[in-house]
């Protein structure tokens, strides 16, 4: 069902939550390493802004330099690192007040439509996978939430994105895409309520499209999105 663009599933799904010194070697090395530096910048244990020396990551990680430059080329392109000239990698720096109320303003403009045309068209398959990319399994329960609340910003990104794909508006999933949203988004503030409410506002979601019910699926995106940016936004005032 899921294209490649402009989200790789399998890029979505695991998650590391950096709590270890080093990574497992094999055939998954360059995705483990990948996870390892996503999970320190989701969980701030890279702060924006901050420095990102190769040398360093390659003692922490014990790890050769090439898969941890793949890693952060990936990140690059997803609009969490940047490189720049003559000075090397960096995380990219928080996003602005104003900047956060225009990915709201355009979010709450697009994503209650493309919610509503989703439970119009869904089909039962398509409903399933898009219960299992919910990421209602990453509920409290004693896990790690610094293992946890990166994984979470993943399956959030993937949940949307799967809204979006059924809705049917490539345009819309890519421009929402482009912006990297939740990820930005989720490196404002490292707190458990943001994860355990918005679980619920996921699942208010999935009744709406299991009734196939388009107006019910509008307004619970129209409530998840406002609700994400009142969490969010005292992030600002600190």
């Amino acid at each position: 069902m899921r294209s490649s663009k402009p989200h790789a599933t399998s890029r979505y799904l695991a998650g590391d939550g950096g709590s270890t010194p080093a990574v497992h070697r094999g055939a998954g090395l360059a995705d483990e390493v990948y996870e390892a530096i996503f999970a320190r910048l989701m969980a701030l244990k890279i702060p924006p802004g901050a420095r990102i020396t190769v040398d360093n990551l390659v003692r922490e990680l014990d790890v050769s330099q090439t898969p941890i430059r793949e890693a952060l080329g990936r990140l690059e392109g997803e609009g969490l690192v940047v490189k720049t000239h003559l000075v090397g990698y960096s995380a990219a720096p928080q996003i602005t007040r104003a900047r956060f109320e225009e990915l709201y303003d355009l979010r709450l403009l697009l994503e209650p439509e493309m919610a509503g045309r989703a439970a119009s068209s869904i089909t039962e398959p398509a409903l399933q996978a898009l219960t299992a990319a919910a990421g209602v399994n990453l509920r409290g329960g004693g896990k790690d939430e610094r293992a946890r609340y990166p994984q979470f910003a993943r399956q959030d990104a993937i949940f949307h994105d799967m809204i979006l794909e059924i809705g049917g508006n490539g345009l819309v999933r890519e421009t929402l895409a482009h912006q990297h949203t939740h990820f930005h988004i989720f490196r404002l503030m490292f707190h458990a309520l943001v994860t355990e409410e918005a679980l619920d506002e996921h699942e208010a979601l999935l009744a709406a499209f299991a009734a196939r019910d388009v107006d019910a699926a509008r307004h619970a995106m129209r409530a998840h999105l406002e609700r994400s940016r009142d969490r969010l936004s005292p992030a600002f005032d600190q």
